[in-house]
């Protein structure tokens, strides 16, 4: 079969897709990776992988109605030229606009799947704004558009559907929840934690709705209680973002060791292995990759009962669920770890044991493979559950 991957970006490419990659290729599969940021050193990594990389043009956010319909258009003949069997579209954008491409093109096979529901769709504890609403408003209707073209839609948590294919009354053929998008548990493997001092971890973008305002208030509290804890950072920064920490307000907090924060780092197993404990505050995710990784490893999380995060963690088994927003909850559960640091470590084992019951790439790819191979595929899967 010939196969399109169509996403956003190359490092979603090669970070999310390259098992699957590897998977669909040794299957005897023709498999194109399209995304909008292609150079010549990602294209070999790529290719590498076993994939055609393609470039194609969309912007990642943001609704431009005449651009976007151009954009479409440009897919859509890039596509109709290549003569795909089957077309996987993740995330909101390519979910929408590749999709109604890869059936103007005559692509009768189309899968999609929804990592996620995006920030239009978090409750934000200060409230919503009408920007946000109008913002919903217009993805429900081009989901309303869309959806229906589907083969499968693919969620990552229970409530994702709910909020979004239940609440809206959208029309979809196939509904699935997959559960995550697979880890390589040798890759993230298990390390017995270090608790001496306790050390707090956040991994991912330094934004409001990731809950990065809530984790430096917290861990502020915390120091002055405990003030040998260290708290680590890592993440990029997202000026432009109006709900982004600026990099003047996070030296100011390095300056005055609240936090610890290196910079750009590649090797991110390596500064999990120096945590204790893992951290998202966040508003929403889909299933968030971060925590999977964390537990893989062995570390116990703290994270927010929210869509995405909740389904990562067993309360008082694996970690600890907090209101979303609330930085008090957030700080005694990190002292709840301090004072109690054989929890570390139990919770880290118990969360290194849900990882490999549920987030294996190897168990997650053969469900994505049948999808992408047909009802044939799909049945013999539900005959080996």
């Amino acid at each position: 079969m010939r196969i399109v991957l169509l996403g956003t970006t190359v490092a979603c490419v090669i970070g999310f897709r390259g098992e699957l990659i590897k998977d669909l290729v040794a299957r005897g599969h023709e498999v194109y990776a399209f995304a909008l940021d292609y150079n010549q050193e990602s294209s070999s990594r790529v290719a590498k992988l076993g994939a055609v990389p393609v470039n194609y043009a969309f912007s990642r956010a943001g609704l431009n109605p005449i651009g976007d319909f151009l954009n479409t258009l440009r897919l859509k003949r890039q596509l109709k030229r290549l003569g795909p069997d089957v077309v996987l579209t993740y995330f909101a954008k390519p979910v929408i606009f590749g999709t109604i491409a890869a059936r103007l093109a005559g692509i009768r096979r189309v899968v999609g799947m929804l990592e996620g529901l995006g920030y239009v769709f978090t409750d934000d504890p200060a409230g919503e704004s009408l920007k946000d609403r109008l913002l919903r408003h217009v993805q429900v209707s081009l989901y309303r558009l869309s959806l229906p073209l589907l083969e499968r839609l693919i969620f990552l948590n229970r409530d994702d559907p709910k909020d979004l294919v239940e609440r809206h009354g959208l029309r979809v053929k196939e509904s699935t929840v997959l559960g995550g998008i697979g880890l390589d548990l040798d890759r993230f493997n298990y390390s017995v934690p270090e608790i001496n001092p306790v050390t707090f971890l956040f991994v991912g973008r330094l934004l409001k709705e990731k809950g990065i305002n809530e984790y430096v208030e917290a861990a502020r509290l915390t120091k002055e209680r405990f003030p040998e804890t260290r708290f680590l950072v890592l993440g990029g920064l997202d000026e432009e973002n109006p709900g982004g920490l600026s990099k003047k307000e996070l030296m100011l907090l390095v300056e005055r060791n609240v936090v610890e924060y290196p910079g750009y780092v590649e090797d991110v197993p390596e500064w999990i292995r120096q945590a204790s404990v893992f951290v998202l505050p966040s508003y929403r995710e889909g299933l968030p990759r971060s925590t999977q990784e964390a537990m893989a490893m062995g570390r116990a999380v703290i994270t927010t009962d929210v869509p995405g995060c909740r389904e990562t963690v067993e309360n008082h088994d694996n970690g600890i669920l907090v209101p979303a927003g609330d930085v008090q909850s957030l700080a005694d559960a990190m002292a709840h770890f301090i004072e109690n640091p054989d929890l570390v470590v139990s919770m880290g084992r118990e969360g290194r044991r849900i990882a490999e019951e549920r987030y294996d790439v190897r168990y997650v790819n053969s469900s994505l493979i049948a999808f992408l191979e047909g009802p044939q595929s799909v049945g013999a899967l539900k005959n080996s559950v």
